[in-house]
């Protein structure tokens, strides 16, 4: 629930979804919905191994099956180095992918491609396809690739951008900021924590799915399910050596992204076939290949320690962060970055500080980008390591963030030091609204007293744990989004953007904040979004953009529509247009003249100085205002089964004004859900030769809503100055929360500090037995 109200017309109430009718009632909307003539299947024969060399390739058996029309391999396409990390050029991730490649690095790395009439077809065709591989030592883990002796992982010479590539490290941080060791060596107190995130899947409801075809003049068309369509047009021009203006990409509705179709995975694929056979090509995911030849959650090692004075008040924090990118270096760089970017600054009392990581490649899938894109990994650790603090000192966990968060008009270092894989931008917070987050959370939640003493019922303890958080909005000085307002002879517009709505509603926001400027209703904003040719460039949905940078550049296209419609209205009434004001559809003047929106439009089409009242804007955001919260997590553990329950999740937010409440609170609360998911169930497990062994949804656990027995998110009152009309982001921020608290109550339950999720009960029991 939303605190506060909103005085606006339009922003600040939870209108109906622009495209939720045509949803609820099943219209065909999403990738596959599309019926072309004569299309092709098709599919991508995964590699067995682990690490291993293509000796030879045979397809004789597999082109002469009737039904397939294509086959592609390492040896009948161009080499094109590129990455797959769909971010703004030049890409911070290194060049170290191929369309194919004569080395597969992980069991399921793609082979080759089948383009055949029929799936079943172009499943046996794969099954006919003869490779010989020479079979390498396979590197299955961070400390086998960092070995001494390790073979390398990229050994090509044509790779661009690897930190280092003998050492098998991707890339690698170190940002200090004073003498770190010896403020922790001065400090009163110390405390460290390390922990550990595993493999993850983002398990989105619709798999990756594209389809490529031509149109009336020729030009490919991509029809796919990305949250990236403009970085998809360069990606796959690049690899398939198109120009770029022959390359048209259309994202449609989109079954769930949570960063991993921030990736370019069959676009380039399904275009190659279309190219190379002429006809409309088709590619749909399986489960099983979602989980492996997709992305996941990088997983990760994170230490931190922290030093104090006996007030509680942080003299010193260091973190440091050993990553595991998989296979290849896709958001190598910038997601270990986001460890301490997004981190960092929550606590800006410490003089000294210092970040330090590396992200390694390893024999197995490859990591991506996943909600909270470093900061989930980051958190863990820091907010177990402030509640040992807050322990060794006998200070409320609450009062410890109080004495210690970042606060309005404040800054921090590591702002300036560490960007998305760049140096970052100098910043100012200018809206903070995390104490309230805090004393609201911890008044509704009842954390004192539940804190002063865990309930037991039978062999049943209960517990109670919090953690703070903050994210960012936009990347600062990089990503660049646009809009284009057209004001239709009816008085109605026409907003065209190139923001990707995940079905996180932002067509709808987006049009809440043109509404709201324009003095109509949203019924009267018909949106039309993410289309290459149609609408104006926009990086995509990623880094908590759309509602900050994207809603900015609408903001700006309303502004100045309006100001041409004003000059229209004000020759029609004979008035200055400085008196003139428009609401309800009707520009309005003095003594009770007005003109309707319809007669403003009609005039500019047909009657006087005809023009079109229409304007295109862009930002560039010049910072990144973030967002903040505080979790509250309730646990009930079993201490004869080791089976963790969670009783109640509560997020607290701060996001500036919330334009759409509803769709804000679904934000914080489905990232909350992935959260509680990452603490109690999620995680990929493999073979000893790295073959993940459960890619379904039987075996690799999400959460339910019998899981989720209380999960609620509050929104404070708060206005961010630099956001379009006081907003900032809220999409990724709920999902850094849940792990911290939920461990954090383990231990308040039952004295045990869990540090690698998930909170299994084998976990627990193990801890458990290790304690007595």
């Amino acid at each position: 629930m939303a605190v506060g109200t909103s005085k606006r017309s339009v922003v600040g109430h939870n209108v109906t979804k622009v495209d939720g009718p045509s949803l609820v009632c099943g219209r065909p909307k999403f990738t596959m919905d599309i019926d072309l003539s004569g299309s092709l299947v098709g599919v991508i024969l995964p590699s067995p191994h682990a690490h291993a060399r293509i000796k030879s390739i045979d397809t004789s058996a597999a082109e002469s099956l009737s039904g397939v029309v294509c086959v592609l391999h390492h040896g009948n396409v161009s080499r094109i180095a590129h990455t797959t990390a769909g971010q703004g050029w030049p890409e911070p991730s290194p060049y170290d992918t191929f369309l194919f490649d004569n080395k597969v690095r992980y069991v399921g790395d793609k082979v080759a491609a089948v383009a055949a009439n029929s799936e079943q077809v172009a499943r046996e065709a794969l099954r006919r396809i003869s490779v010989e591989y020479e079979v390498l030592p396979s590197l299955l883990s961070v400390d086998a690739a960092l070995a001494a002796g390790s073979p390398a992982i990229h050994d090509e010479t044509d790779a661009e951008g690897i930190y280092d590539a003998a050492g098998n490290v991707a890339a690698a941080v170190d940002i200090p900021v004073g003498d770190v060791a010896a403020a922790l060596a001065q400090a009163e107190v110390t405390v460290e924590a390390t922990c550990e995130i595993p493999y993850s899947q983002h398990v989105p409801i619709e798999p990756h799915c594209t389809v490529a075809y031509f149109d009336e003049d020729g030009r490919l068309v991509v029809r796919t399910s990305t949250q990236v369509p403009f970085h998809v047009r360069r990606i796959v021009a690049r690899v398939l050596e198109l120009p770029l203006h022959r390359v048209r990409v259309v994202k449609p509705r989109i079954g769930g992204g949570f960063g991993v179709k921030q990736e370019v995975l069959l676009e380039p694929v399904a275009g190659a076939l279309a190219l190379r056979t002429g006809k409309a090509v088709r590619m749909v995911f399986t489960r099983e290949e979602e989980f492996v030849s997709s992305r996941t959650r990088h997983p990760m090692k994170v230490r931190v320690a922290l030093g104090a004075g006996k007030d509680g008040v942080l003299r010193a924090l260091e973190m440091e962060a050993t990553s595991n990118t998989g296979a290849y270096g896709a958001h190598a760089l910038t997601v270990l970055s986001n460890v301490g970017s997004k981190t960092l600054p929550l606590y800006n009392k410490p003089h000294d500080l210092r970040f330090h990581g590396r992200a390694v490649y390893t024999n197995l899938p490859v990591a991506g980008a996943y909600r909270g894109y470093g900061a989930t990994q980051g958190y863990f650790p820091l907010e177990v390591a402030m509640d040992q603090l807050a322990e060794r000192l006998q200070i409320d966990p609450v009062e410890l963030r109080l004495r210690n968060h970042i606060r309005e008009g404040e800054t921090s270092p590591i702002f300036e030091r560490i960007g998305e894989g760049r140096e970052g931008v100098a910043q100012i917070v200018r809206s903070c609204k995390l104490e309230e987050c805090l004393r609201l959370g911890a008044e509704r939640f009842g954390w004192r007293e539940k804190r002063s003493a865990p309930r037991q019922r039978g062999p049943l303890t209960y517990g109670v744990g919090m953690a703070c958080a903050m994210q960012g909005s936009g990347i600062t000085g990089i990503d660049m989004g646009a809009a284009t307002i057209m004001l239709n002879e009816d008085g109605s517009f026409r907003l065209l953007i190139g923001a990707t709505d995940l079905g996180t509603g932002s067509d709808t926001v987006l049009a809440q904040i043109a509404a709201e400027m324009l003095g109509v209703p949203v019924e009267k904003i018909s949106v039309y979004s993410s289309d290459t040719d149609f609408t104006p460039f926009d990086v995509g949905a990623y880094a908590s953009s759309t509602t900050y940078v994207s809603g900015t550049a609408v903001l700006r296209a309303a502004q100045e529509v309006r100001s041409q419609v004003l000059d229209v209205a004000a020759a029609m009434l004979r008035q200055s247009r400085d008196t003139l004001e428009i609401h309800d559809g009707r520009v309005h003047g003095s003594a009770g003249k007005s003109v309707s929106l319809e007669e403003v439009g009609h005039r500019a089409a047909y009657v006087v100085d005809q023009h079109h009242i229409a304007a295109t804007a862009s930002c560039v955001p010049e910072e990144s205002p973030p967002p903040f919260a505080a979790f509250f997590a309730e646990v009930c553990v079993d201490r004869e089964t080791g089976l963790v329950r969670l009783e109640r999740m509560l997020g607290v937010a701060d996001c500036g004004v919330a334009l759409h409440p509803r769709l804000a609170e679904g934000q914080v609360e489905g990232a909350m859900a992935q959260g509680v998911g990452h603490a109690l169930f999620e995680e990929m497990v493999f073979s000893e030769r790295g073959r993940c062994v459960n890619t379904n949804l039987l075996d690799y656990r999400i959460p339910s809503s019998t899981d989720l027995r209380s999960l609620e998110a509050i929104l404070v009152d708060s206005y961010e100055p630099s956001g379009p009309l006081g907003a900032k982001s809220i999409a990724e921020i709920g999902i850094n929360g849940p792990l911290p608290a939920i461990s954090n109550a383990i231990y308040h339950a039952v004295g045990v500090r869990l540090a690698r999720a998930p909170f299994t009960p084998g976990r627990v029991l193990r801890a458990l037995e290790g304690k007595g």
